[in-house]
């Protein structure tokens, strides 16, 4: 039998966290909650209702909690790649959806809390105590699922910011701290075997298991992320111009699309740089931690630097040593001035491909979708950013993008092997 105050527990977690997806559409009209700007990112209104639909779909209807769904279509439009669910409307169309309207999308969200609170305020001794545990599994992958989704609002807020002739940023103008400088010094993993992956207590999606046990070498990883600073040396080295730094898909891609510095980043005419933010467009800080990087970037700029980018390996073995403190989102300050802790401030590319771990298995049903079958032709990124919610960030958390995504808030930190 549970305790009933184990279930106030996770009921105040569930209305914190749909309370902060909420407050993070706080600034946005109902015309913001519509715009797709690319295919990359979605409208607002979606992700508020997607994340509803999560709870209703996996947990209300798949647990007989409830008996029919709040419209008969959303099973249609709010799924995003849940093939066993049904057809799904195509992902680069969802700024089409102009019904239902935001307001109706909030009463979704009110009716799919009213009935996660009616279940957490049930007796636990009126439920079979297998039923309880499978709902709580799916709850907690449900609050988990949507604190994603709080980071990619900001994530697609921002790049559909940037997107309008007018770039009006959705948050305030932030107070810019003032940074001082830190050397970059070099942390010597120690060479030999380490566990790797989740093998604490409390939540990891199913691509961190099972843990472990990998080589290795003899390695230095950097004390801290790539500043602006050093990669605009690398910029005015010609950095954009060497073709003997890329590889041939990161050569095509800044060839093609003309790139010649990190995405949001721009020249004043009187020679300074600026980068838009979700505050506006402010200075370039030469000392705050760097990010809208590509993974062919990353890479580009580690060899220039006679580096590389660490692997997910030799990351989370260095992050384990460390005593970390990461960084959550702060809705005045959405920007990576500096990780609070060891990281934090942006998700860091890494050299590894995204691939399973020996022995892994997706989560059982069709809630198991959610991450194996795209473990192809996209590269790990590690850490967490200053859009990440701080209860969201552990060692063993693996993020994926293909190499060419730049709208995340994704930085780099430099390796070097030891010969």
């Amino acid at each position: 039998m549970l305790h009933d105050e184990t279930l106030q527990r996770w009921l105040n977690r569930y209305l914190s966290v749909r309370a902060c997806t909420e407050s993070i559409c706080a600034p946005l009209s109902e015309e913001d909650c519509m715009i797709q700007a690319c295919e990359d990112v979605s409208p607002a209104k979606w992700h508020l209702a997607h994340t509803s639909w999560f709870f209703e779909r996996f947990l209300l209807r798949d647990l007989d909690l409830i008996s029919a769904p709040f419209h008969p279509r959303f099973d249609f439009i709010f799924n995003s790649y849940y093939k066993g669910v049904g057809s799904i409307q195509p992902r680069p169309q969802r700024g089409l959806l102009a019904r239902p309207r935001l307001e109706e999308v909030m009463v979704y969200r009110r009716h799919v809390d009213e009935h996660i609170i009616n279940l957490l305020n049930t007796s636990s001794d009126t439920i079979r105590r297998e039923q309880w545990t499978r709902a709580l599994n799916i709850l907690e992958i449900g609050i988990q699922h949507e604190q994603q989704h709080q980071e990619l609002l900001l994530t697609d807020m921002k790049y559909n910011a940037y997107a309008q002739p007018l770039q009006i940023a959705p948050y305030p103008t932030a107070s810019i701290p003032c940074l001082e400088s830190r050397d970059l010094n070099w942390i010597e993993l120690p060479t030999g075997l380490h566990h790797i992956g989740h093998q604490a207590e409390g939540f990891a999606f199913d691509n961190a298991s099972p843990h472990h046990i990998v080589y290795i070498g003899p390695v230095v990883l950097a004390s801290r992320p790539t500043t602006n600073g050093e990669y605009m040396e690398f910029m005015e080295e010609g950095g954009y111009q060497r073709s003997e730094l890329w590889l041939s898909e990161g050569w095509n891609q800044i060839k093609t699309h003309g790139l010649e510095c990190p995405f949001y980043w721009q020249k004043t005419t009187d020679g300074s740089w600026q980068q838009f933010t979700l505050h506006g467009w402010q200075a370039l800080d030469p000392l705050e931690t760097l990010c809208h990087l590509s993974y062919y970037e990353a890479d580009a700029f580690a060899r220039a630097r006679g580096a590389r980018l660490p692997s997910e390996q030799e990351w989370e073995v260095w992050a384990h040593s460390q005593d970390w403190k990461p960084r959550g989102f702060d809705l005045g300050n959405v920007q990576p001035r500096r990780a609070q802790g060891i990281f934090g401030a942006v998700w860091e590319w890494t050299m590894s491909s995204y691939s399973p771990y020996p022995g892994y298995q997706p989560w059982r049903g069709t809630v198991g979708e959610y991450n194996g079958k795209f473990m192809v032709n996209q590269y790990v990124l590690r850490g967490g950013s200053c859009a990440t919610p701080p209860d969201h960030i552990r060692p063993s958390y693996r993020n994926f993008f293909p190499p060419h995504a730049r709208w995340q808030f994704s930085g780099l930190r430099l390796a070097k092997d030891l010969l």
